[in-house]
């Protein structure tokens, strides 16, 4: 996406905006952690010279390993690995079995994360939705035990209090065995996002400080609408993203020095004539992949957005505008590519976008994986063995080959066409449906102890009442 002097003048830029224009900082120890290690704080405004920057970005892993709620290694968040999650946090679910639209609740929750668990694309989980049934400043902690009991894929979690993470935190230690046995094998990752325009609120750096002090990781994911909260020309935006993620960045380095860490970001295109947010626009894979590109001269873990669609039915739209960023963002190599199944511009998550994004990230992960040049794949000897006008389909090697080599749909039709029909003319939304359907029918998500359930219930009760008198 860039050349290389292209990433020094943004890196240059944001460190520029560190620097001289600052941030709005609304947490006082922060503040007092910032100016002790040079920056200039005057009032709540905090400038960060370069030399902090740079000795921050420094002690930053350079990524890490995530594993699965067993303790088995799952993703390993460096260099180009692509991992694709679900959608989070919209108010509203198309509904799984019916497709009406309906406010968020726990049980929709629940259900999505049994079935992302089922898909052999998706690789994490988030809670799909932010569940409007239960109390809102407790509802991270309803999301976490929804989706922790659904999945034993790795997790990324939404917090809506600095004590909202700790009690999350507490439940994770719970599942894991304790808390030294959740450090050392993390299954889970904090998303804190900032303000835009820079602006650090108290909370959202609460969360950022007790991540840090376990050694836990967090990706950075400041959300950006350019023309709005950003510059509206690209590089101006990136600059801007790359900035306010670094900030975050130095924050948890100062705190705890080589606590993991993403540089990550969002851009969601603001479109000027309705003054909604699109994420299926092409600029939105194109500033995240430049921002990933800085991100990757730093070494650091990577974000991105794909399998979204701005669509409220799963039409044409919502498979091009999903199929372009998935493809897109896995070969420009950012690490963790969430929001699969967002739907409504990201107002409604749905588990038949899920579906159809799980069959179109496993036709990009064929294309990434490319294919193998060896004498067993050259296959002369079998070319030569079958000779002109003969066929390959008895040949042994196309029996040992053929299922590494050939991807299958799950829900795209390769029916001729009067099967098809007899088979009652479905489209993808049906076939999806079908999909979701067995799954809930046949698939059983690896259970939890019951003293472990038991524990994670007196968690989120007792934590739902402090929450809410806090």
């Amino acid at each position: 996406m860039l050349t290389e002097d292209q990433v020094e003048r943004i890196k240059r830029a944001a460190f520029e905006v560190l620097e001289k224009v600052g941030f709005k900082v609304l947490h006082a120890e922060v503040r007092k952690m910032l100016q002790s290690a040079g920056a200039i704080v005057q009032g709540e405004s905090v400038k960060v010279p370069e030399f902090i920057v740079q000795g921050c970005l420094s002690t930053a892993p350079k990524g890490w390993i995530l594993y699965d709620r067993q303790g088995h290694r799952a993703m390993d968040v460096s260099g180009r690995n692509s991992y694709y999650g679900t959608s989070t946090a919209s108010p509203d679910t198309k509904d799984a079995l019916t497709g009406e639209y309906h406010k968020t609740r726990v049980e929709d929750l629940a259900r999505s994360a049994k079935v992302a668990d089922a898909l052999e694309n998706i690789d994490w989980v988030m809670p799909m939705g932010s569940a409007q049934d239960v109390p809102a400043m407790a509802a991270g902690l309803h999301e976490f035990v929804a989706t922790v009991t659904n999945t034993i894929k790795p997790i990324v979690f939404l917090a809506y209090s600095p004590r909202g993470t700790e009690l999350i935190y507490d439940m994770a230690a719970e599942v894991a065995g304790g808390t030294d046995k959740l450090r050392e094998k993390p299954f889970l990752v904090l998303y804190p996002e900032s303000i835009s325009p820079l602006i650090m609120p108290g909370e959202v750096a609460g969360r950022i400080l007790i991540a840090a002090d376990r050694c836990l990781p967090q990706m950075m994911g400041p959300a950006i609408q350019p023309g709005a909260t950003g510059p509206v020309t690209m590089a101006g935006a990136v600059v801007q993203g790359v900035a306010e993620s670094m900030f975050c960045v130095i924050v948890a380095q100062l705190r705890r020095p080589g606590c993991p860490v993403g540089l990550g970001c969002n851009f969601g295109i603001l479109d000027m004539a309705t003054a909604l947010m699109s994420v299926g626009a092409p600029e939105m894979s194109l500033a995240l992949s430049a921002q990933a590109e800085v991100a990757q001269s730093l070494g650091l873990p990577t974000w991105g957005l794909a399998g979204a669609t701005d669509a409220k039915s799963l039409d044409a739209q919502a498979g091009a505008e999903a199929a372009y960023h998935i493809l897109a963002q896995g070969l420009s190599g950012l690490n963790l590519i969430h929001d699969v199944g967002y739907m409504d511009m990201s107002m409604a998550c749905a588990v038949e976008q899920l579906i159809v994004g799980n069959d179109i990230i496993g036709m990009t992960k064929r294309i990434l994986k490319g294919f193998e040049v060896s004498d067993e794949h050259l296959a002369l000897e079998v070319i030569s063995k079958v000779g002109p006008g003969g066929n390959y389909l008895q040949q042994p090697h196309t029996l040992n080959h053929f299922r590494d080599e050939l991807w299958r749909s799950k829900v795209f039709t390769r029916q001729p066409f009067e099967s098809w029909k007899e088979d009652g003319s479905k489209d993808v939304e049906a076939r999806a449906r079908e999909e979701i359907r067995r799954i809930l029918e046949t698939h059983k998500p690896k259970s939890l102890p019951g003293s472990v359930l038991a524990e994670l219930e007196r968690i989120k009760t007792k934590g739902e009442k402090e929450i809410i008198n806090l």
